[in-house]
């Protein structure tokens, strides 16, 4: 068999930011019903039970005051060069996820211009000018969107080696009035991509996207504050969260599945599912759907790695930094072998989903 080009992971990084917020930061909040613009007649007690019972989220990370975006992306790039032990300087691009560029502290507006990606090649002095830098802003599927650029980057031979990052700072873009923003975490992954010939297939072995905007599109947006009273007239992220649940559990299933099916494997292949962590509860419902689309009964136990309980939910950030948890020996129970196949797959904003099958 000749050899083909794959795209491979050489090495994973991440960064937690360090403050630890639990659900019982927001007994103080004020939220309010979107529907009737008043706050709401249950106590903050029973609304934080119930959104623990929803998402099973227990607590998440927040920046600090003087970090934003670009930084924490620099900081998990760092950590994966020096898991793979290579040089900043041989990156030969830098793809950033993000949704939202840098908003700093005070102020919710976002920067994003030069982009992140430029930003942060000057945060790491990374002098390379064959390095290049490009955003991509596709949701929380953002990460997956660029794993998916940097594939057809290497496949094409244009590109022989680069960084993918998910980065978010959503806690400074969430509605104080809003009891979602207590799902919003911060967060950064990177993945260390490099070509690789082989006769045999590994790396990144297909993938499946897809896009539904006419119906869906203003299922997460941004808005104006819950509290009628708000006095600036700042945008916020707004979701309508039961209707993004129906769509996910719906969609995403049959997108898994095309992606196993365009890799030639089977179910029963897949060792891992990583999954946007946006809600634990949909994430399960989700599992439920594949293996019933293959009519099989029997999940195999922990086939579905989970961080939202203690991370929450950091959009473009959480399959980055779950894999590279894994990956690292970090989540007790967890870990990817040689050989295994699996899905790498995010579900958001748009609404856009990805879904990659790689082998390790």
């Amino acid at each position: 068999m000749a050899k083909e080009i794959y795209t491979r992971i050489i090495g994973t990084g991440s960064y937690l930011p360090p403050k630890i917020i639990k659900n019982s930061h927001f007994l103080d909040y004020k939220f309010y019903d979107p529907a009737t613009n008043q706050v709401f007649d249950k106590s903050n007690e029973e609304i934080i039970q119930k959104f623990n019972t929803i998402t099973n989220i227990e607590e998440r990370r927040y920046v600090a005051d003087d970090q934003v975006t670009s930084d924490i992306a620099a900081l998990a790039i760092k950590d994966a060069c020096q898991s793979a032990g290579i040089t900043l300087e041989s990156l030969d691009f830098i793809i950033i996820g993000h949704n939202f560029g840098d908003i700093y502290k005070g102020n919710v507006r976002s920067d994003i211009l030069p982009g992140l990606a430029n930003k942060v090649k000057m945060k790491l002095n990374i002098t390379n000018p064959t390095s290049i830098c490009h955003d991509i802003i596709s949701g929380c599927p953002s990460w997956t969107q660029g794993m998916i650029v940097a594939d057809a980057y290497i496949k094409s031979g244009f590109m022989k080696r680069g960084v993918v990052v998910g980065a978010d700072v959503l806690s400074r873009i969430s509605d104080p009035h809003d009891r979602d923003s207590m799902i919003y975490a911060d967060g950064a992954g990177a993945t260390l991509v490099e070509a690789v010939e082989s006769d045999e297939p590994t790396g990144i072995l297909a993938h499946s996207s897809r896009s539904d905007s006419v119906r869906y599109a203003s299922l997460l947006t941004l808005g104006k504050s819950n509290n009628p009273d708000f006095e600036d007239d700042e945008l916020f992220i707004k979701m309508v969260g039961h209707k993004l649940y129906i769509y996910a559990i719906n969609t995403v299933p049959g997108t898994v599945k095309e992606s196993i099916e365009l890799a030639g494997l089977n179910l029963s292949d897949i060792k891992k599912v990583f999954i946007h962590q946006a809600n634990e509860k949909m994430d399960e419902a989700i599992l439920n759907g594949i293996f019933k689309l293959y009519h099989e009964k029997n999940i195999p136990e922990g086939i579905m790695p989970m961080s939202i309980r203690k991370l929450g939910n950091s959009s473009t950030a959480t399959v980055p930094m779950l894999l590279d948890l894994v990956l690292k020996g970090k989540m007790e129970g967890q870990e990817v072998n040689a050989g295994d196949c699996t899905i790498l797959c995010s579900v958001g904003a748009g609404m856009n989903i990805n879904s990659i099958v790689y082998k390790w």
